[in-house]
């Protein structure tokens, strides 16, 4: 299964709390925070619902 890593580029403030949640639980706490994630099913949904705040590159 390919890695991704995805890191938080936008600030969470002044967005939903649903958004909010999403972030935390992708593991993202603070601006320019990163974390590589196994690109399961979940965490794609994940990122597709806040796709606007990160940047996503594959790992190789």
């Amino acid at each position: 299964m390919k890695k991704l890593k995805i890191t938080l580029v936008k600030s969470i403030i002044d967005r939903s709390e649903r958004q909010k949640l999403t972030v935390q639980a992708l593991g993202l706490n603070k601006m320019n925070s990163t974390k590589e994630v196994e690109a399961t099913a979940q965490i794609l949904g994940m990122i597709e619902k806040v796709n606007h705040l990160l940047k996503v590159e594959e790992v190789k």
